[in-house]
Order: C-alpha cells, then sequence, then structure tokens
C-alpha cells in the first residue's frame, strides 16, 4: 500500500450583520471553477496525511474544488476509518475501470474526472489541472443557491457547443474534520480532514440545455455538515468520465444542522 456605546447603534451594527447574513446565505456560490479535485484517502494508510494536508490548502482556492472521499478497504488493518463510506470506494474504482487500467491506491487524486496523481504530488496535482483544461472540461457554468430548506442547482449550456449532456450531484461536506486516530499506521495522530464528502445524490441528467432542480436540504445535510457542491459530470457512476461543471455554497450548521 503506497500507498475550518448607545444602544441606537448597536441595533443599527445587528441590523447589518442580519442582512449580510440573509445575503449571504441566498447568493449563488462561485460558479466557473477550473477543476475539481477528488482525494481518495484512509484514516489507516500512513502515506496519506501529507496528501490530506495538500488537499486542505487546494480548498483554500476559489478556483479549486477539492473533495475528501475517504475509502474503507485499509479497514482490516487494524483501524476502521470513521469517515469511511463503501461508496467511495466504489466512485474509486469506477474511475479505474474507466481509465482502463487497475490503479486503486492511496492517496489517489482524481483531477477534473480524467486524470490520476499521487495524492501529496502538488506539481503532478498542478499539471493535470493544467493538462485537463480542454475539450468541454469545466465548460458548464453552475449555480447553487439556499433559499429557506431547499437547495437549488442551476446549469446552463456548455461555453463548448459539442458538450450536451452529463449527470448531476449534490455533496455534501464537512470543511474541516480532526480525528484522532487509536490504531494502525497513524495510531497516536490527530488528522484533520479537509472538505469530507458526507452525503451524495444524484438529482437528475442534463442534456445540454438551461436545466435546474430543487432539493430538500434535509436530504443531504447530516451533523458536521458545513458546505455543499454541486457538479455535473460525463459518463455515469459505473464509469464516471471528465468533469464538466460545479460549484460551490457554504452551509450554516446553525441554521441547517438540525435538519439531519
Amino acid at each position: 500500500m503506497t500507498a475550518m456605546m448607545a444602544c441606537s447603534s448597536f441595533a443599527r451594527w445587528s441590523g447589518a450583520l442580519g442582512l449580510f447574513a440573509i445575503i449571504a446565505i441566498i447568493r449563488p456560490a462561485h460558479a466557473d471553477p477550473r477543476a475539481v479535485v477528488e482525494l481518495f484517502t484512509s484514516q489507516g494508510c500512513s502515506s496519506c496525511p501529507p496528501a490530506d494536508k495538500l488537499l486542505g490548502e487546494f480548498a483554500k482556492d476559489p478556483s479549486v474544488i477539492a473533495m475528501s472521499m475517504p475509502i474503507n478497504y485499509w479497514d482490516y488493518l487494524g483501524w476502521k476509518d470513521t469517515l469511511a463510506d463503501a461508496r467511495f470506494s466504489a466512485r474509486q474504482h469506477a474511475y479505474s475501470r474507466a481509465r482502463g487500467d487497475r490503479d486503486v491506491y492511496t492517496p489517489q487524486v482524481i483531477v477534473n474526472g480524467s486524470v490520476q496523481v499521487v495524492g501529496s504530488d502538488r506539481a503532478g496535482i498542478e499539471n493535470a489541472i493544467k493538462a485537463t483544461d480542454k475539450n468541454g472540461v469545466m465548460s458548464v457554468p453552475v449555480r447553487l443557491s439556499l433559499s429557506g430548506k431547499q437547495i437549488h442547482v442551476s446549469v446552463a449550456p456548455s461555453k463548448v457547443s459539442s458538450v450536451t449532456h452529463g449527470e448531476v450531484w449534490i455533496c455534501s461536506i464537512s470543511k474541516a474534520v480532526p480525528i484522532a486516530i487509536g490504531r494502525g499506521e497513524n495510531r497516536g495522530r490527530e488528522i484533520t480532514y479537509h472538505n469530507v464528502v458526507r452525503n451524495l445524490l444524484k438529482v437528475g441528467d442534463w442534456n445540454g440545455g438551461t436545466a435546474s432542480w430543487t432539493v430538500p436540504v434535509e436530504n443531504i445535510v447530516r451533523e458536521g455538515v458545513d458546505g455543499a457542491v454541486a457538479y455535473v459530470q460525463d459518463g455515469h457512476s459505473d464509469r464516471p468520465g471528465p468533469m464538466l461543471g460545479a460549484a460551490y455554497t457554504p452551509l450554516d450548521p446553525m441554521i441547517y444542522g438540525s435538519l439531519h
């Protein structure tokens, strides 16, 4: 295995803060990132902590949507990953099938659904982002917005006319999750995992035109969730293809945390 004064003045300030909070909740997220970076990682993998840290650095870049997808196939090594989901292991294997190779390991990064890189290789990831900037990758404008207990996904036609179909998914994420690891290869360490996917849901199929979907936030939230990502991807879940577009929005856990 290789492998986040006077009372009147206070009232005006409080009102301004309240208005700002409302605007922050309903405004659409940045809709034109250049890359989606998915890290397949494991708490039981001694090679993963540098990749976990690096993903946290990419997560600070507003032009990159970075997500951690903890896998479960190393659980037998003495520590059961507390964030792992079998769906992430299946997704990693699906990428391997789509590429036609057997490269499934941790830490592994998939850039824009197309290129696999060792997760701790910053230069490799940055080069993969540049190399995948073609053929309609990340050419589809995606918008995410919140209204009450609903999350809205809007997708516009691609900037490349040949891109006309894809699947639309929503992921809920936790921006920073510190884990104290008691056994296995990382025993005794506390590692922070960044933008951890906590749930994912297919919301529909995009057929090239302007389209939108509305999903109850309670369908994706769970304890600790404080953000959401929507993405449009070519192919299908068994053979995922290039990322066509994505967007991120924060979720206030004080507002939405009680819905899970």
